[in-house]
């Protein structure tokens, strides 16, 4: 082989690496800063791109993605004079390469020395009790103050979280026993008011139990009132219906006669004190009132001797001694006599 040959094979071969040597792949969500003879050229994006020798250069790569970057602790003083740890953890973006190259010489320091300054700025105006309680307030204001000053930067910042807050054992102790306390006090505060609604509901239950003890007492009267009611009803209804067919059934006076008749010896039964008789047999009074004291006495032999001139004829008081038998068949003699006497003629 000729020596020139030799000679372009060696050239091509060296050209074709110095090609492949100057031939870069951005990945996605990067950037690369390339610059010409040291000055800014170009901001290369995702993709396959190539290079000058000799003339241009990449001065820096940069991630576009959302980073985060978690602070030391940082000792700040609160209004109240107590001194504490704070350590923050801030999320943020490069949105313009270029400025982020050239604005700021060391972009993270200057943010965490930025958040250092502004988080003593913010917690030096509260007291401990908010700042343990005000966490979104110190967040926003503090992200809110490094986005504005970040700008310039080509820097985004998202969020800003105060990770934790250290006060001191002392501290620490102190809000235990607080907090124990507020606890205890929560717990008699929850106990009264179980108590109480407890007590209210009894009472409630009592109080609906007499009204319903009450309601079924006043309905059990009313029905009995009710039911007597239509029982008295029903027994008028009854006699007036009897009343109705006595009327109509036209009875004589005799048939009246006999049913007083009735009706006074029922009464005379030895069970009432006094009688009292109707105007219709007046003429019988002494008749009834004999009838009565030989029935309910029993001294028959007494009310035949004072009874003997009006009941005995003068053949049975001369010739031979009185019987009960005989001195009651005698009173039914006389009031079948005085009924016959006295009885209207149909």
């Amino acid at each position: 082989m000729e020596p020139g040959v030799i000679a372009l094979i060696v050239v091509g071969i060296i050209l074709l690496l110095v090609i492949i040597k100057n031939i870069s792949i951005v990945p996605q969500s990067n950037a690369y800063i390339i610059e010409r003879f040291g000055t800014f050229y170009k901001i290369w994006g995702n993709g396959i791109h190539m290079k000058i020798p000799a003339m241009d250069r990449i001065a820096k790569k940069i991630s576009l993605k959302e980073q985060v970057v978690d602070f030391e602790p940082q000792s700040v003083i609160t209004r109240d004079n107590v001194s504490m740890k704070i350590d923050t953890v801030v999320y943020y973006q490069v949105t313009d390469p270029k400025l982020y190259t050239y604005g700021v010489e060391s972009p993270i320091m200057a943010i965490e020395t930025l958040c250092a300054t502004t988080l003593r700025n913010i917690i030096g105006e509260l007291e401990l009790d908010h700042t343990l309680t005000s966490r979104d307030d110190i967040n926003s204001r503090i992200r809110q103050i490094l986005d504005e000053a970040t700008d310039p930067w080509g820097i985004k910042v998202k969020r800003v979280e105060l990770k934790n807050i250290l006060p001191p054992h002392e501290i620490q102790v102190a809000m235990e026993k607080q907090m124990k306390a507020e606890r205890e006090r929560r717990a008699r505060i929850l106990d009264a008011e179980g108590e109480k609604t407890s007590q209210i509901l009894v009472a409630e239950g009592h109080k609906e139990a007499a009204i319903l003890r009450a309601d079924a007492i006043k309905e059990t009267k009313i029905r009995e009132a009710q039911g007597e009611a239509e029982a008295i009803l029903a027994v008028q209804k009854a006699y007036a219906d009897s009343l109705r067919m006595l009327n109509e059934a036209a009875p004589t006076d005799r048939v009246i006669a006999l049913k007083s008749l009735e009706t006074f010896a029922k009464v005379a039964d030895g069970r009432a004190t006094k009688i009292i008789v109707p105007s219709e047999i007046q003429s019988m009074a002494s008749l009834a009132t004999s009838l009565k004291e030989i029935i309910v006495d029993g001294d028959i032999d007494k009310s035949a001797k004072v009874g003997n001139t009006d009941v005995l004829s003068e053949e049975q008081s001369t010739e031979q001694p009185v019987t009960p038998e005989m001195a009651k068949e005698a009173l039914r003699e006389k009031a079948r006599a005085a009924l016959e006497k006295n009885a209207p003629r149909v």
